[in-house]
């Protein structure tokens, strides 16, 4: 049976670059339609929607080619909320069988995401299985997200440490955080954005020398296994 996966990204399509990753992981057949919480807006109202506070802090790359996204932008988190509801609706009126929310960040319930796979809860679901106790190293991707990120992932037994790393950034810095955060031993890493691509893993491993998840490469195995 043919089936359609539907990706939300925060920021716009085309995210061709994140279409398929996910359709990588997908059975051969898959249709993909990436829809965007931001589409339809301009540079300007994109720009108009800047965060409160840290909490409400989203990073996201607008839209992009196969190379990659287009100019980073940090949102507000209520504004994407606001907005993913029709997102969700249009992608079940593409006929889309299967959905994820392409994003690594704690979202409350919303309007349409019964049966939705959001990154976070297979990333934190990892990191249980994986790292009942001990110390949890982050990737984030801006350095104000930190108290909120860590925050996020604490759980008692775990002390979690992060280090910023614009997903945007190349094999050089990618390396210089990686070696910040080495230095402070973390057990396991979680790698929490969606930005975060295959390469930059690589790049990372390196330094690290301990487990790293990669957020969309991990929710796309999830999903070959509500695809097949």
């Amino acid at each position: 049976m043919s089936r359609t996966l539907g990706i939300v990204t925060i920021g716009q399509a085309p995210r061709d670059d994140i279409a398929a990753l996910f359709a990588a992981h997908a059975p051969v057949g898959t249709k993909v339609i990436l829809r965007g919480a931001l589409d339809g807006l301009s540079d300007d109202e994109v720009d108009r929607l800047q965060p409160e506070n840290g909490g409400d802090t989203l990073y996201t790359r607008l839209r992009g080619d196969g190379k990659g996204g287009g100019r980073d932008v940090k949102i507000s988190k209520k504004a994407v909320i606001a907005r993913s509801p029709e997102v969700l609706d249009n992608l079940r009126a593409d006929g889309c069988d299967v959905l994820v929310y392409a994003c690594t960040g704690e979202f409350p319930p919303m309007p349409g995401d019964e049966n939705v796979l959001f990154p976070s809860r297979v990333l934190n679901g990892l990191a249980i299985g994986l790292l009942p106790r001990g110390r949890l190293g982050l990737l984030i991707p801006l350095a104000e997200q930190g108290e909120k990120l860590t925050s996020k992932w604490a759980r008692p037994g775990l002390e979690v440490v992060a280090e910023a790393l614009a997903p945007s950034a190349g094999q050089g810095e990618a390396a210089a955080a990686a070696g910040r955060l080495a230095a402070r031993k973390p057990d396991l890493v979680a790698m929490d954005c969606m930005s975060y691509t295959p390469t930059t893993k690589d790049w990372i491993k390196g330094p690290l020398r301990v487990p790293a998840l990669l957020a969309i490469t991990a929710t796309g195995r999830v999903l070959r296994e509500m695809l097949d």
